[in-house]
């Protein structure tokens, strides 16, 4: 009696070790791709804003030093997470490359935001406390606890061998990807580049700039993974699963909402709070998109700004394949509706 062996999948537990036959090349072209974007913190010249910082208003100050208070620990929780819960259980060796680069990448961001403290925040004291933030800071500390959340959701799987175990690795992926790179980081820099729209910080939007297309491609890679996990186990998408992830982006929302209140307190002439959450409930909306999913909210992008930024050409990663990432190229483009 002839027997054939199960095609292994993505989640099945192990450590494939072969590039060849390579099961997963889209994986790998994305390693490819994020090479092209390499960039050091050298190049990023903060300097430039010391005169800006005191030409700020105190509301516009306030929202500064939260939002450096955010940087400081956002992109560890998010190294975290991919070294304690995804490298194991993405099995592919081409998919690890690219978490590998991934991982360099969030060295790379959190050294930026080391150097940004460092310029902004001369006094050692203030350094400390914006890292203190986590614990000092109720709005941050709620986005906090939302990602720690999620992160203890699977700690203690060691293995994915249950569809209810890897229906919780997808529930993390996802929230990693659109919730906290996909929604936290892109409120984040929607306050830079409003600032920038006012010709204000320029050096932190031009580092943003190499941040924004990094946390782009780590996106596509997630999503990458899910459309491929639901190719292969379409079982595990069931009602249950999309209703827990319009829950997650619903509290993200929430969360980041509570986040703008804080920097806004103080009333930032030309961004209003009711403008930031429908910016919010839009990209919420792209993010299920994404994964194909209706939208939650139905919001649109209220600001203008965020589609005449001086930024790199970024493709969308949604619906076609990264094209145009090189080693420090400049240029100019329009961001759609789809940011």
């Amino acid at each position: 009696m002839t027997t054939f062996a199960r095609k292994q999948s993505l989640l099945d537990p192990g450590m494939d070790l072969t590039l060849r036959p390579m099961r997963y090349p889209l994986f790998y072209e994305r390693f490819r791709d994020a090479i092209k974007n390499t960039w050091t913190v050298e190049e990023v010249d903060l300097h430039s804003d010391l005169a800006d910082l005191n030409k700020l208003t105190p509301a516009e100050r306030h929202l500064v030093n939260r939002l450096v208070a955010f940087f400081a620990t956002g992109d560890t929780i998010v190294a975290n997470n991919l070294v304690l819960n995804l490298y194991e259980h993405v099995n592919a060796p081409e998919a690890r490359l690219y978490l590998s680069r991934q991982l360099f990448e969030e060295a790379v961001h959190v050294q930026f935001y080391l150097t940004l403290l460092d310029t902004y925040l001369p006094d050692e004291n203030e350094r400390i406390e914006a890292f203190a933030a986590v614990e000092n800071i109720p709005s941050i500390r709620n986005k906090a606890e939302f990602c720690f959340k999620w992160i203890d959701s699977i700690e203690h799987l060691n293995r994915l061998h249950s569809k209810e175990d890897r229906r919780a690795f997808l529930l993390n992926l996802i929230c990693f990807a659109a919730c906290i790179e996909g929604l936290f980081f892109y409120g984040a820099f929607a306050y830079v580049y409003f600032l920038r729209s006012r010709g204000l910080l320029n050096g932190l939007a031009s580092g943003t700039n190499w941040v924004f297309r990094d946390e782009s491609m780590h996106m596509a890679f997630a999503f990458d993974v899910v459309d491929t996990v639901r190719r292969e186990e379409p079982d595990l998408f069931d009602d249950e699963l999309h209703d827990q992830v319009r829950q997650m982006l619903r509290e993200a929302v929430d969360a980041e909402t509570q986040f703008a209140e804080d920097l806004l307190v103080q009333g930032v002439a030309g961004l209003s709070l009711a403008d930031m959450r429908s910016y919010l409930e839009h990209v919420a909306d792209r993010r299920l998109a994404a994964l194909g999913l209706a939208p939650e909210f139905n919001a649109r992008n209220p600001f203008a700004f965020m589609e005449l930024q001086d930024v790199q050409e970024l493709s969308n990663f949604f619906e076609r394949r990264v094209s145009a990432y090189q080693v420090a190229v400049t240029g100019t483009v329009s961001f759609d509706e789809d940011f």
